[in-house]
This record gives structure tokens, sequence and C-alpha cells, in this order.
């Protein structure tokens, strides 16, 4: 895996065979963060990451100076290998981890994020709650964005917050603001 922009560009990190989790292929993240950089401003944000996994996406933020990212995943091999890649490459001070299931996290937060990136399994069951968790519980910052990633069969036009997808390859990012209509 590698960085693709930014203060870490071209850093690569290997990950472990077996790993719990499958990362964000590098097209797609090129995808995603050329269109990020063209909608908003990156720069001094705080940003959430859900299923946050081999941490692909959080060190892409902080390479790019996106502020500060709170990682979230269940696996403790994930949050230990985020941790250990984060101290490595020495922006362990614009990162936080921790390990908790997603939808436990989203219930318990106080805090508001500008950014929400969300990277469950494509599998994962509890889509809605997630997304109705987010906007019901105000975690978004006015105009902030939430962004899931999920396989081609899931759909999410039919909530209101529902803004637009892209697609990746076999990638998917549905966008979800916070505007008042």
């Amino acid at each position: 895996m590698r960085i693709i922009s930014g203060i870490l560009k071209a850093r690569r990190f290997s990950v472990p065979k077996n790993f719990p989790s499958r990362p964000t292929t590098d097209f797609a993240k090129e995808g995603l963060f050329n269109m990020l950089e063209h909608k908003i401003d990156l720069y001094d944000l705080n940003i959430l990451d859900l299923c946050s996994g081999t941490g692909n996406i959080s060190l892409e933020f902080i390479s790019r100076e996106a502020g500060y990212i709170t990682a979230v995943d269940s696996n403790f091999n994930c949050v230990r290998f985020l941790k250990k890649n984060a101290e490595q490459f020495g922006v362990d001070d614009q990162l936080t981890t921790v390990k908790s299931d997603i939808i436990q996290f989203l219930e318990r937060t106080g805090d508001k994020y500008d950014l929400i990136f969300a990277d469950p399994p494509y599998g994962f069951k509890q889509y809605h709650d997630l997304i109705r968790l987010v906007f019901e519980r105000n975690l978004l910052h006015e105009n902030g964005i939430l962004i899931v990633e999920h396989g081609k069969e899931t759909s999410f036009e039919g909530i209101t917050q529902f803004d637009f997808c892209r697609n990746y390859g076999n990638v998917n990012f549905s966008f979800f603001n916070n505007q008042s209509e």
C-alpha cells in the first residue's frame, strides 16, 4: 500500500497476510481524494474514520494535512497496526485510535466531525443504522460530509441526506450531506 499525495507521498506499508481487513484500492482512493480536493478544503478538519482497517484512508488524510483523525475499528490487530504505522511515519500526534464497534462508538461519542468516512465490510447489515446515527445524533458540523464505501449491490438513494454516489471499479462511495434544505 502507498500514500498517494502530501507530506508522506510515496511512503509504503505492507499489510500482513491474513489481515482482517479489505483495504480501499489505490485506484479508488486516488479517485476519492481527487474528488474531495475539488469539493472541499481538506485543511484542518476533524475527521472520523470508521472501520479504519489498515489505516490506508486515515494516513492519506494525515499526509494531505487534512487535520486530526479519529480511527475506529473493532479489531485489535487493525488498531495496533495503524498505531504502529502512524508512529513509524511520525504522525501519531495527529491520530487517535479507538478499538470499538462502530455502532456503539456512534451511540456514545459526543464529538462532532467535519467529515466521517465509513468503510465497513461489504456484507455489513447495519449501514442504515450507521447513517441514521450520524444524522440523528448530529455528529457532523454544519456542511459536514458522510462518505460510506460499499459494494455495487448497496444503494442509499432513498435516504434524505443522500447526495450522490461515485463508482471506482468495484468500489462505490456514497456521499451524504448535513446541509439544510
